[in-house]
């Protein structure tokens, strides 16, 4: 597999791409549905709450801790982690604007391939 020339694309378009390849694991959708459910939670409680192994969880974590999305603190041997508000609303608004560049034209497309 070749390298991907980031270079040749905007700081905006390697930003979602960066924020969706990191949201593109069913494992770190659940993790953020669950801290945006408990608005924080202790990494313990993904374990339960999840059912995979604290390692995988762990680098799940990670993952969505290197975008920004979450942020954590840690408390003795616990580690705690909630959504990062600010972050949260920066994709959320890059997400929107790259949806609603799009207009529908017309509602024929679908069966029959007409729309193209």
């Amino acid at each position: 597999m070749g390298v991907t020339r980031t270079d040749l694309f905007s700081e905006a378009q390697n930003e979602i791409a960066s924020v969706a390849k990191a949201l593109a694991h069913p494992a770190r959708i659940a993790i953020i549905q669950y801290l945006l459910k408990t608005n924080s939670c202790i990494n313990g409680d993904l374990v339960q709450e999840l059912g995979l192994a604290q390692a995988t969880i762990s680098q799940h974590l990670r993952e969505l801790k290197e975008i920004g999305i979450i942020q954590g603190t840690i408390e003795g041997v616990r580690v705690n982690y909630c959504i990062c508000p600010e972050k949260w609303l920066s994709i959320q608004q890059q997400f929107n604007q790259l949806f609603g560049q799009y207009t529908l034209v017309s509602s024929a497309c679908g069966d029959d391939d007409s729309c193209c």
